[in-house]
This record gives C-alpha cells, sequence and structure tokens, in this order.
C-alpha cells in the first residue's frame, strides 16, 4: 500500500511543477505523474485534446473479474497566482509547515491527484480481487472550464465508460453529491454610432446595454422546487464596448452566467433573456435587434443518497467514523459534464482547505489518512473487493 508519506511527497513535486490553466505547459507536471507511475509499473497513457494537445493521463486497472467500471478523477492543472506579492510563500513552494502543505494546487487538486495514483498503485498489485476496473484520470484541462480531460476520456474508443465518478475536490464536512447547471450566452446590443458632441440624442450601444443589464437583474426568478435546494441565479459578468471618448459605440457584448436547477433548466434560461432582449428593443429601439448566442449549457442534477457512486463514498465515510452530509452545490463542476453523458459523479469529498483559488492555499495532511482510508474502502466496495 502507498504510504502517506509517499502521497505527500508526490503532491510536493506536482505543486512545484507549475501547471497555470492556459499560462503553464502541462508538459511538466505530466511527466512527474508519468515518472511516477512508470516506477510502479502501472498503465497509463496520455489523453489529447481535438488539437492533439496534451490535456490529461488516464490510468486504467482491470480487474480479473466481470464488473462496471469506476473512475476517480482529479485535476493538476490550476487556478493563477494572482497577486504574488499578496502570498506568504511562494505559490510553488510544495512546503509542508505545521500540518499544512502549501502552494496554488495543493487543495485543488494535486494532493488528490498524488492519493489516487496510491490507489490506484495498490489496486494493481490485487487486481484478479476485482471485478469490473478502475480508471483514474489526472485532467490537466479542468481549470479552463473546457474540462478536455474528461472529454478527452469520454470520447477516448478504447476506455471503458465508467458506470460512475468520484472526483476528489477538497472538503471534509461534505460529500457533493449534485451542482446547478449553467446557460451561458453573450448578447449583442446595437446602435448608430455617431460623434458623442453630436446634438443627435439617440442612445449608444454602451447606455442600451446598460439598460439591458437592469432588465436582466430586475428579471424575477424562481425559488427553490421540489427535492433541490438551490435556486438559479442569473450574474452579468461583463461588458464590452466602446473605444476613446468622442465616439457613440455601435456595438456593447455583455456575457450572462444563470446557474440553471430542474425548475428552470436551459430552455427557461434562454426564454427570459430574450424577453428581455424583446423588451430592450422595444423601450428603447435601435436600427438593429439585440442578438443572443449561447456558448455554454450543463444540466443541474443530484444523485440520491443511495445511488452509487454517492452510496458508497458516503457510507464508507462514516464506516471510518466521519460525519459528513450530502450536498449539492451552487458552483457547477464536472459532475454536471458528466450528468449531460448520463454518467452520476460526486464532486467533493476531501482534506480541509485554505485559500482554493486565492491567495495561501494549502491543504490539511492531517485529514489525508481519514480520506485516503474513505476513498480505499469506498472504491473497493464498488469493485466486490474489501
Amino acid at each position: 500500500m502507498t504510504t502517506p508519506a509517499e502521497v505527500i511527497d508526490l503532491a510536493q513535486r506536482l505543486i512545484r511543477c507549475p501547471s497555470r490553466a492556459g499560462i503553464d505547459d502541462y508538459g511538466p507536471v505530466l511527466g512527474v505523474l508519468e515518472h511516477w507511475l512508470t516506477g510502479r509499473a502501472l498503465p497509463f497513457r496520455r489523453l489529447h485534446d481535438g488539437r492533439g494537445d496534451a490535456v490529461g493521463l488516464l490510468i486504467e486497472v482491470a480487474g480479473g473479474r466481470p464488473g462496471p467500471w469506476w473512475a476517480l478523477d482529479a485535476c493538476v492543472d490550476t487556478a493563477p497566482y494572482g497577486d504574488e506579492a499578496a502570498w506568504s510563500f511562494p505559490p510553488p513552494c510544495g512546503e509542508v509547515v505545521d500540518g499544512w502543505l502549501r502552494g496554488r494546487g495543493a487543495a485543488d487538486s494535486k494532493l488528490a491527484a498524488a492519493m489516487f495514483c496510491g490507489i490506484a498503485a495498490e489496486l494493481h498489485g490485487r487486481a484478479d480481487d476485482l471485478s469490473g476496473g478502475l480508471a483514474v484520470l489526472l485532467d490537466a484541462d479542468e481549470h479552463t472550464g473546457v474540462f478536455g480531460g474528461a472529454r478527452a476520456y469520454l470520447a477516448d474508443a478504447e476506455a471503458v465508460r465508467p458506470a460512475g465518478v468520484l472526483i476528489g475536490y477538497p472538503g471534509l464536512d461534505e460529500v457533493v453529491v449534485g451542482g446547478r447547471g449553467l446557460w451561458r450566452t453573450t448578447i449583442a446590443v446595437h446602435a448608430t454610432s455617431g460623434h458623442s458632441g453630436s446634438r443627435r440624442a439617440a442612445p449608444g450601444a454602451v447606455s442600451r446595454a446598460a439598460h439591458l443589464v437592469r432588465l436582466l437583474e430586475e428579471a424575477e426568478l424562481p425559488g427553490t422546487e421540489g427535492e433541490f435546494p438551490l435556486a438559479p441565479k442569473l450574474t452579468v459578468t461583463s461588458c464590452h464596448g466602446g473605444q476613446g471618448f468622442s465616439v457613440v459605440p455601435d456595438l456593447c457584448e455583455l456575457g450572462v452566467d444563470i446557474r440553471t436547477t430542474p425548475g428552470f433548466d436551459a430552455r427557461a434560461a434562454g426564454r427570459l433573456v430574450r424577453a428581455a432582449a424583446d423588451e430592450l428593443d422595444v423601450r428603447v429601439p435601435a436600427p438593429r435587434p439585440t442578438t443572443i448566442r449561447p456558448v455554454a449549457s450543463w444540466p443541474p442534477y443530484r444523485l440520491a443518497d443511495d445511488r452509487q457512486p454517492a452510496a458508497a463514498l458516503l457510507e464508507a465515510a462514516a464506516t471510518e467514523g466521519l460525519a459528513v452530509r450530502p450536498k449539492t452545490a451552487g458552483p457547477s463542476n464536472i459532475g454536471n459534464l458528466l450528468a449531460g453523458e448520463g454518467i452520476p459523479a460526486t464532486a467533493g469529498f476531501g482534506v480541509r482547505y485554505a485559500g482554493l483559488h486565492g491567495v495561501d492555499e494549502r491543504a490539511c495532511l492531517e485529514d489525508l489518512p481519514a480520506v485516503h482510508a474513505v476513498y480505499r474502502r469506498a472504491v473497493l466496495g464498488l469493485l466486490g473487493s474489501s
């Protein structure tokens, strides 16, 4: 069995390889993993996106008996550092201080990736006793929001489609069994261009866009409904238009993010935005109608507590003496992508953490033995072993 010290050592080496999404080359961090896996004779291969870029590693441990496959998933790319001067230690330091593993990616989710590698190494040594198989996805394209590693895994003709996925996001008190979905769109608001000093009083595109923002933010959304515990939410996330001071702009683009629920889905979100745009065009006419271009849509999901793999993880946590509760998350995650593919997933249970996506990110190593034991017990149960 891989020891906690070995897991921590691998996590430290991963943290010391910067892998900020969209900034760093993922080759070095994938190389650290490949070296570790090769030294333990684990079968793995790189996953690539449609452009041929490496977006992750896939470990596959086939059992000796027939049965469903299950997957563990952790990302090895990270958020950017932000203002490095605000950190009290270097973001890629990988140090252990007072029982906390420090550095960008310590919590999200290089410690989980190292732990999952350790579980795969143990199971590889006892594969004949397992039913089905275990895949471990080490996603190097998660923080872009593209989820390229997960998409490449699902598109891989050689990979067995998993019956369920356990995603190693951190947090000791909860097992995330669901999340709001999302519907995202860009909105092009038009107007007639001109000189800002002209006597003509027609509003420019930025002014019209501001009016649309008010309409959107004043739109009435439903509350919680049924067993889904969260309400939908609309946020205007970007506004781009105009150039200089003397020109009335003829175009302003808004970005809108709507978090959806079973009672307010993508279709309802689209209708709400379309209604607001139509109202703008009536109240504040322009030469061209407002145009809406949806850019992303994921469904909301929520697993019942007795559905796998949630049931296995909750039961394993209880057996290990941890008091955890199922949670439906506000932010969307890879679980939403998997739900759209009909694959049930948990999206969070791990060590305590601080500074996730912020300054001084760190993960509590005191929790590692218990978290490791829970995932190990859950996976062995799913694979028909103990």
